[in-house]
C-alpha cells in the first residue's frame, strides 16, 4: 500500500537521492528550488512523498500554492520552472499523488491544479504553448561552430570579430540584474527581485552561475544565470543590451557558454522553453535546436477552460505597453510585486 505524506525538515537529502536516480528528475525538481521560492516570495509548498510500505521512497510531487487578486488562485508544480511534474515509480503511485494534489486544491479552495511535464499524463487537459530545446553538444569546439547553422554562426564570429569577451563569477550579480532589468522592461515584463537570484546562488552553490559579456570597453552587453544539473548546462534566465545588438551579444554569449560548458564535461545544452511563435522560440531553432513540446496539463476544478496567463494573451497587450512606457527604475520596485505571481 503507498502512503503519501507532506515532506518534513529531515527529507532533503532523501528528495534529492530520489529525483537525481530518477529518468525523469531536473533541476527543477530539487529542494533548492523550494527553498529559493519559499524564502523568496514566501508562497506556501507542499512538497509530496510516497512511500511503499516499508517506507521507501516511490514518488514526488512538488507543489506551491499561488493566490493573486490579479491572476487568481491555484496549485502549480513547478513554479518559476520550466518542468516539475510528479516522478514516480508506477503509474499507480502517480495516480495516488494526483488525488492527493486534487484534495489539497480542493481544501484551499484552488481554481484549477497546473502540472508541468515532459511527458504528458492521459486524461488531462494539455496546453500545447511551451516547448523546450535541447541538444548534445560536444567536447571539440570546430565540432559545436560547425553544427550552428550558417546564418547564427556568422552572428557568432562577429561577436568574436567585435572583441566582445566572457567573463564568469557571482560577483557580477548586479551588473546581470542591470541588463536583466533592462530586458524585461523593453519586453513589458514585470523584473523580479535582486534577491531571487541572490537566493539561487546561494542554495544552488556550483550548480548556479553568472556569466557576463563585456564589449572591448568593459561595458556590460548581455548576461545569463545559468544552472548545471547531472550533464546538463541550462541557461535559464538570459538577457542583453538591446542598444549594443549590433555587437550580437546574445550569439556570442550562448557560444562563450557552450565552449565553457564543454570544457567543464557538459555533453547537453539545454536551451530551455520557449513560447511558439515568440522571437526566443525563433532565435533557438536558428541555432539548430529542435523543438520538443512540452505537457503543460491541468486539473480544473471550478473553471471551464485551461487558464492563459502568458504575455501573449491579448487581453494583455495593453498592460504590457503601458509598462513598457513607465520609467526603468519605477518597473524596478513595482515590478517583483507582480512577477512573484507570473509562475
Amino acid at each position: 500500500m503507498v502512503k503519501v505524506r507532506v515532506f518534513q525538515a529531515g527529507d532533503e537529502h532523501r528528495w534529492d537521492r530520489y529525483v537525481n536516480g530518477h529518468a525523469d528528475g531536473t533541476f527543477f525538481h530539487l529542494v533548492s528550488w523550494k527553498h529559493v521560492v519559499e524564502t523568496t516570495f514566501g508562497h506556501r509548498s507542499w512538497y509530496l512523498i510516497a512511500e511503499d510500505e516499508e517506507d521507501r521512497m516511490v514518488g514526488v510531487l512538488p507543489l506551491f500554492e499561488i493566490k493573486s487578486l490579479l491572476f487568481g488562485h491555484f496549485v502549480v508544480s513547478t513554479p518559476f520552472a520550466e518542468t516539475g511534474g510528479p516522478l514516480t515509480d508506477s503509474d499507480a503511485v502517480t495516480a495516488r499523488l494526483l488525488d492527493e494534489s486534487d484534495t489539497i486544491a480542493k481544501k484551499t479552495k484552488c481554481h484549477y491544479v497546473e502540472f508541468r511535464n515532459r511527458h504528458g499524463m492521459p486524461d488531462l487537459p494539455t496546453k500545447d504553448l511551451y516547448y523546450n530545446f535541447k541538444k548534445e553538444i560536444s567536447s571539440s569546439d570546430d565540432a559545436n561552430l560547425k553544427a550552428i547553422p550558417r546564418k547564427s554562426r556568422a552572428m557568432v564570429r562577429k561577436g568574436i570579430k567585435m572583441g566582445l569577451r566572457s567573463e564568469f563569477g557571482n560577483h557580477l550579480l548586479d551588473e546581470f540584474y542591470d541588463i536583466l532589468s533592462r530586458n524585461y522592461h523593453r519586453l513589458g515584463t514585470p523584473v523580479f527581485q535582486k534577491r531571487f537570484f541572490v537566493n539561487f546562488l546561494k542554495c544552488c552553490g556550483e550548480n548556479a552561475r553568472i556569466m557576463v559579456v563585456r564589449t572591448p570597453e568593459g561595458r556590460a552587453a548581455s548576461a545569463v544565470l545559468t544552472f548545471y544539473y547531472k550533464n546538463n548546462v541550462i541557461p535559464y534566465y538570459a538577457g542583453s543590451d538591446f542598444r549594443l545588438r549590433h555587437l550580437a551579444p546574445n550569439d556570442f554569449m550562448y557560444w562563450e557558454l557552450m565552449r565553457d560548458a564543454s570544457w567543464k564535461g557538459c555533453h547537453c545544452f539545454d536551451f530551455g522553453r520557449s513560447k511558439k511563435g515568440t522571437g526566443s522560440f525563433h532565435f533557438k531553432k536558428n541555432w539548430g535546436f529542435e523543438p520538443e513540446p512540452l505537457a503543460y496539463q491541468y486539473h480544473l476544478l471550478d473553471v471551464g477552460e485551461m487558464p492563459d496567463l502568458s504575455p501573449a494573451n491579448p487581453k494583455y497587450q495593453r498592460r504590457i505597453e503601458m509598462w513598457r512606457r513607465m520609467p526603468l527604475q519605477a518597473t524596478r520596485v513595482a515590478g517583483p510585486m507582480l512577477s512573484k505571481y507570473l509562475v
